[in-house]
């Protein structure tokens, strides 16, 4: 995993477009599962558009500081669709 918020938004910039999964922390206790693609990096966050047959929301948005507190983990998916996990 990267250390540093810079390292993360650099990371996430190479992958814009790319499909992904990405677990989020819904609090008291809840898992949420979302996949969708990589749609855009702005300074404090990044927006991932969502799969519209799974999810009621077209856009969902982060901070790169919720990556590094592993409030969210991002699995990115390849070309072979085995999941690639974002360092």
């Amino acid at each position: 995993m990267a250390k540093t918020l810079l390292e993360i938004k650099q990371g996430l910039e190479g992958r814009i477009g790319r499909r992904l999964k990405l677990k989020a922390n819904g609090g008291r206790r809840k898992t949420i599962e979302r996949s969708g693609t990589l749609a855009e990096t702005y300074p404090s966050v990044f927006v991932v558009e969502l799969d519209q047959d799974e999810n009621a929301f077209e856009r969902v948005s982060y901070s790169y500081a919720d990556v590094l507190t592993e409030s969210v983990e991002l699995s990115f998916m390849d070309d072979r669709n085995k999941a690639a996990i974002a360092e």
